[in-house]
Formats: C-alpha cells, structure tokens, sequence
C-alpha cells in the first residue's frame, strides 16, 4: 500500500490577492461569506480551476468567475488560472458581494 504523503499533489495551489486577503482579515465580514470563500479556494484547487458553473472570459480565458453561496446568493468570485508560472497556480482576485 502506498504511503498518502508519497503521493503527488492533486489540482493547482489557490493564492489570494491582497483585495481578498483584506476582505477575508475584515471583521464585519459576515461568517457566512468567509466559509464561502474559503470553500471556493478548495474546490478552485482540487479542479485546477474547471469549477463546475464556473463562467471563462471570451478574451482571456484563463480569467474565470464562479457564484458563491448557493447557486451565486452570496456573490461572484474571480479568479486567474496561471498554468505558465512556475509552479503553475491560481490566484483569486477579486470577490464581489451581493
């Protein structure tokens, strides 16, 4: 049997941007908000960023936004996939609250 820690990572690492980062440290930020941007960064990490519902921009489409809160109630997230880095990932950039 093979060991867990042995096994390669799966999906692409989710950084925030500094606007999401300040979101998140905002304390009247709703707790419910809060969990829905943390859960996004999961699930934009284990897809590498092919979130089910989530929507490509037709000019850049490594630019992607996806709802949050359930079917969008909470708002838009956005988010860059950047598969040339090295090492490739994503980085949420922007969230927009409803």
């Amino acid at each position: 049997m093979s060991d867990p820690q042995d096994e390669e990572p799966q999906g692409l690492p989710c950084l925030l941007s500094q606007e999401v980062t300040d979101l998140l440290m905002d304390r009247a930020l709703p707790s419910e908000v809060f969990g829905a941007i943390v859960a996004a960064t999961v699930v934009i990490n284990e897809t590498s960023g092919q979130v089910p519902g989530s929507t490509a921009s037709a000019k850049w489409p490594e630019q992607r936004r996806m709802p949050l809160g359930q079917d969008g109630s909470l708002g838009i997230a956005e988010y860059v996939i950047v598969t040339d880095a090295n090492p490739p990932h994503i980085v949420l950039t922007r969230v927009q609250l409803y």
